[in-house]
């Protein structure tokens, strides 16, 4: 896979547990502060439209949304 192929994937994997949670970006800067993680709403948006963002952020992000698990690939 392409740079590009990897962002996308990485951008449905969290959108796909955003929408699992049924939690927007505001909810998430709400729940991420909750847990001490600082991010502003439009911080989120960017680094999740982008794909582009550490793994920290990612597993901050599924800590916030209370998953435990993810699986990967189809």
């Amino acid at each position: 896979m392409t740079e590009e192929e990897w962002k996308k994937e990485a951008v449905q994997l969290i959108k796909a547990e955003l929408a699992r949670s049924g939690v927007d970006y505001k909810e998430l800067v709400r729940r991420l502060a909750e847990i001490g993680v600082t991010e502003t709403y439009q911080s989120v948006a960017n680094k999740i439209n982008r794909g582009a963002f550490p793994f920290f952020f990612f597993l901050q992000c599924m800590k916030a949304l209370g998953v435990d698990t993810v699986r990967l690939g189809r």
